[in-house]
């Protein structure tokens, strides 16, 4: 072996020594969980604001639910939000101007507060013009805008679930998963359409999930079927990535095509992207880094999607008993909500709000 031949191979190996040292020193991040807050009360959705002002909603899955929409003080306590009014509900209220049954709360880019109320309590039905989209301005806790959904949209099974903004698009997309499918906001003109209903990626797939090691069935041995239920839009707004809570795939589309009206059904189902199978999951949520965050319930763990396509664990505790919907602080930490569904009511821990932030 001439000399330049063993000059190449102590360098190639000096070059790899060198790499493995130094990546030996770089630690992968960690994070670590806080409570914010913790309430008797389910707590399903929760929002943040520019200013980190934490909003959360309990759905009327009960019907002494105290109060449906709250902010929570910076000391851990809440009040209701925008007011005590809006929080009334009984037979005598006005449906479109009180809260019914909120399932999800959301904080959009211009930073307005957005309350999704599918107005179906106690999963008995859907109530005419009770389902509603409501905007809030932050400035002054009022309503600017509220879109009443009606029995095109509605159907009597329907549960508008979880959604998300494009403020600059001025659309809105939304889940249901009662009967599976989406519904497409044009926030400008407050008309809606229905896409990919009964399409196999926004329906329940045949599964048993397992939480805490025991099979999650409702009484009687019922198999759940809970449909398209989490959602995240990507930061460009160019893809809606959406799940079945008793699912365990993940899929996307392009927004062009469900904003496109030419599309039949049959086409627009074609555009459909199956992500691979994920887990079963109960939110989703596209971080400013661009991964797309899953609450993955079956392991009591938050995972991310990257733009890879791969997926790895970002935390996993005892904790994160059925990790819920999710929300961004202004400093880049994820709030979580726990909603601990698989247990049996004397078997709970209060509910809570869990802040998810790097280890310092």
């Amino acid at each position: 072996m001439n000399k330049m031949v063993k000059l190449t191979i102590y360098l190639f190996i000096s070059i790899i020594i060198i790499s493995i040292a130094v990546n030996s020193d770089i630690k992968p991040k960690e994070y670590r969980l806080t409570v914010v807050a913790e309430s008797l009360w389910l707590w399903t959705g929760v929002a943040v604001s520019h200013e980190d002002r934490i909003f959360a909603n309990t759905p009327r899955w009960r019907p002494d639910v105290p109060r449906s929409v709250v902010e929570v003080l910076p000391n851990g306590t809440y009040k209701p939000f925008p007011d005590a009014e809006w929080n009334v509900y009984n037979d005598s209220v006005d449906v479109a101007t009180h809260f019914v049954c909120v399932q999800s709360v959301y904080v959009d880019d211009e930073n307005f507060l957005w309350v999704l109320d599918p107005a179906n309590p106690l999963f008995r039905g859907a109530i005419v013009g009770g389902a509603k989209l409501v905007k809030f301005d932050l400035t002054t806790n009022t309503p600017v805008q509220t879109i009443i959904f009606d029995e095109s949209i509605i159907r009597p099974a329907s549960y508008l679930n979880d959604f998300r903004i494009d403020t600059k698009k001025k659309i809105a997309y939304i889940t249901d998963s009662g009967i599976g499918g989406l519904v497409i906001v044009d926030l400008k003109t407050e008309t809606a359409r229905r896409l990919l209903e009964n399409h196999f990626s926004t329906m329940s797939e045949d599964v048993v999930l397992t939480i805490e090691g025991n099979e999650w069935l409702f009484p009687g041995g019922v198999k759940p079927q809970i449909h398209s239920d989490g959602i995240a839009l990507d930061n460009e707004g160019d893809y809606l990535y959406y799940h079945a809570l008793t699912g365990r795939h993940m899929y996307r589309i392009k927004t062009e095509y469900l904003l496109d009206g030419s599309l039949s059904p049959d086409d627009l189902g074609l555009k459909v992207e199956n992500m691979g199978k994920t887990g079963a999951s109960d939110g989703l949520w596209c971080t400013t880094d661009g991964d797309i965050l899953i609450s993955s319930i079956e392991d009591n763990s938050v995972k991310a999607f990257g733009a890879d396509g791969n997926i790895k664990i970002i935390i996993q505790s005892d904790k994160l008993v059925w990790p819920d919907s999710f929300a961004e602080g202004s400093d880049g930490s994820i709030y979580v909500t726990t909603t601990q569904l698989n247990r049996n009511i004397t078997d709970l821990d209060p509910y809570r709000i869990w802040k998810i932030s790097l280890t310092e």
